[in-house]
C-alpha cells in the first residue's frame, strides 16, 4: 500500500529509511511548537490555543506535501512571519490579532490563485535575486534582535539599547528584579546560546529541540537547588510542567476563525498582506530549490516536478492555518534534516505529519518552556537565514546597497514589511538614477516602488 502510494522504488527509497527521515525533520523542527506560542502570545493570543493550533496547522500542512506532492517536506507556521505577525502588524502598526490573522487568511487565498496559474513566476521573476536573499538575511537579523530581548539580553537604555544589568533593568521597568529571577534566566539564555552553537557544529541531529530542551532543563535544576525562585509578579513563572490537568489538548476556541474583515480594505493593510505573501512566496520557493537541490529532484531544465503540488500545499496549509489561528504556514528549510537522513518520498512528510499529532497530547511540556529557553533557537536559526548574505552579488554596489539597505532596515525600524519598502524603493531609485535600470527592473518592481512611496506619503 505505501509503495503505491508513495512510489518508494521509482524514488530509490525503502519505508525504513523514509521513517527514520521523517522522525530527523520532526526532531528538528519541533521547536516552533514551543516556540511559536511563546511569540505569538506577545500579540495577545492564548499560549495554550497557539500551541494547539501550530501542532494541527503542522500536521494539516505536512500531509498536504504528503499527498499533493509526494515530496519529504515538512511544514509549520515560519519564522520571521510569526514574528511580523506579533512585533509589527499587531504590537507596532496597532492592528488586532484578529485582523493579522485575516491578513494571513486573505494571503493564503491569493497564494492559492498564484499557484493555480502562471503569476506566481511573474512575481518570483519581478524582484531581483539578490533582493530576495537580503529579505531572508534581513530577517535573520530581526529573529536574532527578538531572541535577544526575549532572553533581556539586550534592553533599553540611555543609549537606546545596551547589554543586561540587573539596576539597569530595574530601573528601565520601575520593578525590584534580583538575580534570582531575571539575573538568572539572563545567565541561563547566554549559555543555550554556547549549548545550542556547540550541538550545530558537532551536527547534532535536532540541534535546536536540544538546545532548547537543555537550557530548559538547567533552568528547572536551577529552581529545584534555589537559584531560580519564579515571581509571577515580574513574569517569571515555575519552570516544570503542569500535568494537574493531564495530558488535554488546549482548546482551541479563544482563537479559532476569530478573523475580522473590519478595516482591511486601506493602502496599509494590503502593504501588510503583501509583506506576508512576498516572504512566503520566496521563502517557500527557496526552500523547495535548495533542498530538492541536495536531494538531487530537480529536472535536466533545473526546475522541480510537482512544484504546482507543493506550492498549493503551502498555500491551504496557510489559509486552514490563518482560520485555526496561527500565522503564516510555510515549508521549512529544517526539512533539508530528512532528505540527508535519505528521504525522498511523501512518507518522510507524513510521518513528520504524524510526529506533530501525536505532540498535542504533550502541550503542559511544550507551554512550561520559557522564553530564555527559547531565545537560544531564534537566535541559531537567524544564523542560519543569514547564511544566505553569501548570496548578494557585492561587487555591484547597484545591486548591493539596496540589499544592504532592506537588511538593515528590518532590525533597526523592527519591521520586515519597512525593510522590504526600503529595499524595493532603493533598488529602483538607485538604479534609475546610475543608467542601470534597463533590463533589471520589470514593470511591476516600479509598480512596487510607486505603491511604497504612496503609503508613505499618504500613511
Amino acid at each position: 500500500m505505501l509503495e503505491k502510494i508513495f512510489k518508494l522504488k521509482e524514488n530509490g527509497t525503502d519505508v525504513k529509511t523514509e521513517i527514520l527521515a521523517g522522525v530527523t525533520t520532526f526532531m528538528t523542527m519541533a521547536y516552533i511548537l514551543a516556540v511559536n506560542p511563546s511569540i505569538l502570545s506577545e500579540a495577545g493570543m492564548d499560549q495554550g490555543a497557539v500551541f494547539t493550533a501550530t501542532a494541527v496547522a503542522s500536521f494539516l500542512g505536512t500531509l498536504f506535501m504528503a499527498f499533493f506532492a509526494n515530496y519529504p517536506f515538512a511544514l509549520a507556521p515560519g519564522m520571521g512571519l510569526n514574528a511580523y505577525f506579533a512585533y509589527t502588524v499587531v504590537l507596532g502598526m496597532g492592528y488586532s490579532w484578529q485582523t493579522a490573522l485575516t491578513a494571513v487568511f486573505c494571503e493564503g487565498i491569493i497564494f492559492i490563485v498564484l499557484s493555480l496559474t502562471n503569476v506566481r513566476e511573474a512575481i518570483f521573476n519581478a524582484i531581483p535575486k539578490n533582493l530576495k536573499s537580503a529579505v531572508s538575511v534581513g530577517i535573520g537579523l530581526f529573529i536574532a534582535f527578538i531572541g535577544l530581548q526575549n532572553a533581556k539580553i539586550v534592553i533599553g537604555g540611555s543609549s537606546l539599547l545596551q547589554l543586561f544589568s540587573i539596576d539597569e533593568y530595574n530601573a528601565l521597568n520601575g520593578v525590584e528584579a534580583s538575580f534570582s529571577d531575571v539575573g538568572i534566566t539572563v545567565l541561563l539564555a547566554v549559555i543555550g546560546i554556547l549549548i545550542t552553537g556547540f550541538l550545530v557544529i558537532k551536527n547534532i541531529k535536532g540541534n535546536i529541540l536540544w538546545g532548547i530542551l537543555i537550557t530548559w532543563l538547567l533552568g528547572i535544576l536551577c529552581q529545584l537547588t534555589g537559584l531560580y525562585q519564579p515571581n509571577a509578579e515580574l513574569g517569571f513563572y515555575s519552570l516544570l510542567p503542569d500535568f494537574s490537568n493531564g495530558l488535554a489538548i488546549p482548546s482551541l476556541s479563544p482563537i479559532f476563525g476569530k478573523l475580522e474583515f473590519s478595516g482591511i480594505f486601506s493602502l496599509e493593510f494590503l502593504v501588510v498582506i503583501f509583506a506576508f505573501l512576498f516572504v512566503d512566496i520566496f521563502d517557500t520557493l527557496g526552500t523547495l530549490i535548495g533542498v530538492s537541490t541536495k536531494a538531487k529532484m530537480l529536472d535536466e531544465n533545473g526546475k522541480l516536478p510537482r512544484i504546482k503540488g507543493a506550492l498549493m500545499a503551502d498555500a491551504v496549509a496557510t489559509t486552514a492555518g490563518a482560520v485555526l489561528g496561527t500565522s503564516t504556514v510555510t515549508t521549512f528549510v529544517e526539512s533539508a534534516s530528512g532528505v540527508t537522513e535519505g528521504g525522498r518520498t511523501g512518507l518522510t512528510s507524513f510521518t513528520t505529519a504524524i510526529l506533530f499529532g501525536i505532540a498535542l497530547l504533550f502541550s503542559p511540556i511544550f507551554l512550561a518552556i520559557p522564553s530564555f529557553a527559547t531565545a537560544p533557537a531564534l537566535v541559531v536559526v537567524g544564523f542560519y537565514m543569514l547564511t544566505n548574505v553569501t548570496d548578494i552579488d557585492f561587487s555591484d554596489i547597484a545591486e548591493a546597497l539596496p540589499c544592504y539597505i532592506c537588511i538593515i532596515a528590518m532590525p533597526f525600524f523592527y519591521s520586515i514589511s519597512e525593510g522590504i519598502s526600503m529595499g524595493v524603493i532603493s533598488y529602483v531609485v538607485l538604479n534609475l538614477l546610475t543608467g542601470k535600470a534597463k533590463g533589471r527592473i520589470s514593470i511591476l518592481m516600479y509598480v512596487l516602488a510607486i505603491l511604497f512611496v504612496l503609503k508613505y506619503l499618504f500613511l
